[in-house]
């Protein structure tokens, strides 16, 4: 039977932080860093907000706002700059070496993201593995921390899959809500965050943890 490992992506494999920061220290030289915290501040009230809207919308949207929150000259042209530099984001550099163990134990890999096919399609140029299924924000039409993206993916694979494990570093937008569905989860607190650590059925710092961890867990389940 298969076994898959399903991730998220921003945060997880790519630094989002980085790109973000990066992305608004080039809109706003000198307040990169304050143009992260407050996007981050600000991204999941613009993604719950009305109708679902494409993750494009989403980014141009909450870059507008984190501009105004900061009194910062945005140009309307330059509102969509995250949308043009996201593809180009990097992975962390424990993501090569953690996947290509993994791969080589016999593990399916599988990305659930709050993103769209497009955008998504772009990124997995950057990440140093390929992945069996992808499930997009676009696809099930919600954002995480909406368990849609995990009931899609276990009515299409993991119904009769030997097992599965969820890997994420959003406590918020994964843990939680794997956690709600009792499903097998490994946090990756890359942050140092203090939220409740016995939400997930282990906590790692980063993917070089990853093997064993899996490896353990997966011979208890």
């Amino acid at each position: 039977m298969d076994r898959w490992l399903t991730f998220d992506c921003f945060g997880t494999l790519i630094d989002w932080r980085h790109g973000i920061r990066t992305t608004g220290e080039l809109l706003f030289p000198g307040h990169g860093p304050a143009f992260l915290d407050a996007y981050i501040a600000l991204e999941a009230d613009v993604e719950s907000e009305g109708s679902f809207k494409r993750y494009r919308a989403v980014l141009t949207d909450t870059t507008r706002r984190a501009a105004k929150q900061l009194a910062l000259d945005l140009k309307p042209d330059d509102a969509t700059a995250l949308v043009s530099t996201i593809p180009y984001w990097p992975p962390f550099a424990d993501v090569g070496a953690a996947l290509a163990d993994l791969r080589r134990e016999g593990w399916k890999f599988a990305l659930l993201t709050n993103c769209d096919r497009d955008i998504i399609a772009l990124t997995q140029r950057r990440l140093p593995a390929n992945f069996d299924a992808v499930v997009t924000a676009e696809d099930v039409s919600a954002y995480k921390p909406s368990p849609a993206h995990f009931r899609l993916f276990q009515s299409t694979f993991a119904s009769s899959a030997g097992a599965w494990i969820h890997v994420a570093q959003s406590y918020f937008h994964d843990i939680q809500p794997t956690s709600e569905l009792g499903i097998t989860r490994i946090w990756v607190n890359r942050q140092g965050e203090k939220s409740d650590p016995s939400l997930a059925d282990a906590v790692i710092r980063g993917l070089d943890e990853l093997p064993e961890t899996v490896s353990r867990l997966s011979k208890v389940r």
